[in-house]
């Protein structure tokens, strides 16, 4: 595992590693200190059989969680290196939080310069729990949403913090996700495993949607069959979150659709 890849999913940055010879996982805290990246993946051979697994760490060196602009990023590469969906149309694959799928919607004509569009499913959520300052739920990786009048008047560091490690969220402790609903929904995070903000975060994002949901602000649209979709603006790219509502607290179908691309090799 020598080669890498850096990527990038509407502005989230990752070093990436085909691992899939089976070799040991590199110095990651310097990897993403040297290359300014939010995170390292490697894509696996899957041991259940599914198109590739999918390994996360953060710049600490932590993991066991999931990133959703990480999981549009893997898939793409996948895709670059010519792995074919075993169902001939979707990948389906292995990541932390369990069995994710992924669709090409766009792939480019040059990779080097040109953007994937990915949509990737995301797991159920069943349960969110809510607090006078804002709502906490688990999208793969565990989100605190918080509304506010302006995120851009945030001062991410000195708000995020104290609800980063706030005993109500020991010993994991949270990501923090400030969200604002009008004129459109906009989002900053706080991402813990990075310890500071991210141009945008996957989960988080996906969180923010459904936070928005449970507290009926309008989405962007809603079908005729029930499917509820948000669009919400991070720091760089404009993502889209689509899903189910079976009650009030439980959403299934979950799907986040952004860009990913190639920074360099």
């Amino acid at each position: 595992m020598t080669k890498l890849w850096k990527w990038s999913g509407a502005g989230n940055l990752f070093v990436v590693i085909d691992g899939r010879d089976g070799g040991s996982v590199p110095d990651i805290q310097r990897l993403c200190r040297e290359h300014g990246t939010d995170g390292l993946m490697v894509l696996r051979e899957s041991a259940s059989g599914r198109d590739f697994a999918m390994e996360f760490y953060n710049p600490d060196g932590s993991s066991g969680m999931m990133c959703g602009n990480g999981g549009r990023c893997i898939a793409a590469f996948a895709d670059m290196l010519g792995i074919k969906p075993a169902d001939g149309g979707v990948f389906h694959f292995d990541a932390p939080d369990g069995v994710h799928t992924a669709e090409i919607l766009q792939r480019p004509a040059n990779p080097e310069t040109g953007e994937w569009t990915v949509r990737l499913g995301m797991i159920d959520v069943n349960g969110i729990t809510e607090y006078p300052d804002g709502l906490f739920l688990n999208t793969g990786t565990r989100h605190f949403v918080k509304f506010v009048p302006d995120v851009e008047a945030i001062v991410i560091e000195a708000e995020a913090l104290p609800i980063r490690h706030d005993p109500r969220f020991a010993p994991e402790g949270t990501n923090v996700n400030f969200v604002q609903t009008c004129p459109v929904v906009k989002i900053r995070t706080f991402e813990k495993g990075v310890e500071g903000e991210t141009a945008a975060c996957g989960t988080g994002i996906t969180a923010s949607a459904i936070a928005c949901r449970y507290k009926g602000i309008t989405p962007a649209s809603e079908s005729a069959d029930g499917r509820i979709a948000y669009r919400l603006q991070a720091r760089e790219s404009t993502l889209s979150v689509d899903f189910i509502q079976k009650k009030k607290d439980a959403f299934s179908d979950v799907f986040l659709t952004g860009p990913a691309r190639i920074l360099a090799e």
